[in-house]
């Protein structure tokens, strides 16, 4: 079955998933905490997760630290203010100690005085681990001329 029920699945396995995505998306806000909101993703990632960023070049692998160090740098050094990213419609789906997360989301913020906005769709891998659900793998590709989001998809109409 396709969509956002599996029979394997359990409710406290959802929220506990629905949980780590909200954590995830809140971590990309400009202002106070940003860097201890950065610095926690640690905790909900694999050491050894991979993630990736395609946008229509070749794509860059991270390694966490690699991913995070960066962020936590533009977030609170002043260059990208009023920032934030929010996911808009997605579905998870799970089967035993495997999930996803297949998501379109939203960003918004001042970068160097100019405004800006973008969406695009972001999948996140996720496996059961002794401590909980983690991060395994993220990848992400943002619209761009000749790519946009499904207008079929929930809150994904034309921005």
């Amino acid at each position: 079955m396709v969509g956002d029920e599996t029979s394997a699945a359990g409710d406290g396995d959802r929220v506990a998933i629905a949980a780590i995505v909200r954590r995830f998306f809140d971590a990309f806000t400009s202002g106070p905490d940003s860097t201890a909101r950065l610095d926690a993703l640690r905790d909900v990632f694999l050491p050894e997760a991979v993630i990736i960023r395609t946008c229509g070049g070749v794509p860059t692998v991270y390694g966490v630290d690699t991913f995070i160090a960066p962020r936590r740098d533009l977030l609170s050094d002043g260059t990208l203010t009023g920032f934030r990213e929010w996911p808009l419609a997605g579905r998870t789906e799970i089967f035993g100690d495997v999930a996803q997360h297949f998501c379109a989301y939203a960003k918004a913020g001042v970068q160097d005085g100019t405004a800006f906005t973008g969406r695009g769709m972001k999948t996140l891998q996720f496996v059961r681990t002794p401590a909980g659900w983690r991060i395994s793998a993220v990848a992400w590709d943002d619209e761009r001329d000749g790519l946009t989001l499904d207008p079929r998809w929930p809150h994904a109409a034309p921005h």
